[in-house]
């Protein structure tokens, strides 16, 4: 089967279902052709919410510098599950790139893998921060630590029953205000970053938890990496303007989420500094705020040169991403100049993700 081929199977799906994978693989396979050959008719994207307003942003570049090619279809459903429907399979009705605001992990790896998904292409797009916001307007000043983000925020802080009610609970210093958190839902990238970037390291500042990690694994989990469930920490789903706009409402409230997107509300919520470094470009580009992150996409190789445009897609990534360039504008973190290299030779090489690059 030609290109023209594949390209009549693909449209001939399009009626079965955003995603559906087994009908348009069934449908290929009668017509005498490879599935794993074929993408989707628009560019499909899915992923995390703190990378969707970047890949939007290239999205309109990318059909301006494209006229007649499909606006790409971007979908925020966060990182894990962004990851899991990426990993279902290829085919004409399966999603071509998946955004991550973490790097994929050798279990969704090897799942990806163990359905079809052997040729991977991981891209660095920039950096982000994770950051601590109080309302802009007579917001709640707290200078926050990992060891007091854990105390308040794990439901087993260090072991014991989570009885912190106030922040002064928590740490004397700290105001006698009820702790209250909005914050992102155990299916975001973002979720995943606080708890390995703050939860963890607040839980390992304790030897005895560290030693859990090897000795404990479980026990480590629950103590270490478990939010706790009432109304102190609230899950906002993967829409992080919904948490700005419920901090900008409650001056007492924190919330937590991309660096873009209190760049994007920065009249309505206000950074909390983390070890007495305010979230910042500067200070994230440079390491000295404590909580940042490589920002990602991932894109199936096979789907290159079938899927319309989505080679053109991954070079208008590669225009985009620089310092001054459109996403910076609105909040991106670029990468080292030594990291957008190797990002760009990734575009234009097509290099496919292994297991061992994981392990590094």
């Amino acid at each position: 089967m030609d290109r023209h081929d594949i390209a009549s199977g693909r449209k001939s799906v399009r009626g079965l279902g955003a995603f559906g994978l087994c009908a348009g693989i069934a449908l290929l396979a009668g017509c005498g052709g490879e599935a794993e050959k074929a993408g989707s008719d628009a560019i499909t994207v899915v992923g995390s919410s703190t990378v969707y307003p970047f890949a939007q942003k290239v999205a309109e570049g990318f059909v301006v510098a494209n006229k007649g090619l499909a606006q790409p279809l971007i979908q925020s459903t966060g990182t894990g599950e962004g990851i899991a429907e990426f990993c279902k399979g290829q085919g004409p009705e399966t999603t071509d790139i998946v955004n991550a605001s973490r790097r994929m992990t050798a279990e969704e790896f090897n799942r990806c893998v163990g359905n079809g998904v052997k040729d991977i292409i991981e891209i660095k797009v920039g950096r982000d921060g994770i950051a601590f916001v109080a309302s802009a307007d007579e917001g709640i000043n707290l200078a926050l630590t990992p060891q007091i983000v854990y105390r308040a925020l794990a439901i087993s802080p260090y072991g014991k029953e989570q009885t912190a009610v106030n922040w002064s609970d928590v740490d004397g210093s700290l105001p006698a205000d009820a702790i209250l958190a909005y914050g992102p839902p155990a299916s975001s990238g973002t979720r995943d970053a606080m708890l390995d970037l703050v939860i963890e390291v607040g839980c390992r500042a304790d030897p005895k938890m560290a030693a859990l990690k090897d000795s404990d694994p479980d026990a480590f989990a629950r103590n270490c990496h478990a939010l706790r469930s009432d109304a102190a920490y609230i899950a906002q789903g993967e829409q992080d303007d919904l948490i700005a706009r419920k901090v900008a409402g409650n001056p007492r409230a924190i919330g937590v989420f991309g660096y873009s997107y209190l760049e994007e509300n920065s009249t309505a919520a206000k950074g909390l500094p983390i070890n007495g470094i305010l979230p910042t470009t500067e200070t994230i580009a440079d390491g000295s705020y404590p909580v940042s992150r490589p920002l990602y996409i991932s894109v199936k190789k096979a789907h290159l040169g079938v899927t319309p445009g989505l080679d053109s897609y991954l070079v208008q990534w590669a225009k985009s991403w620089g310092g001054g360039g459109p996403l910076a504008a609105i909040g991106l973190v670029p990468a080292t100049e030594d990291v957008q290299a190797k990002s760009t030779a990734a575009v234009r090489d097509k290099t496919s993700l292994t297991a061992a690059d994981l392990a590094q």
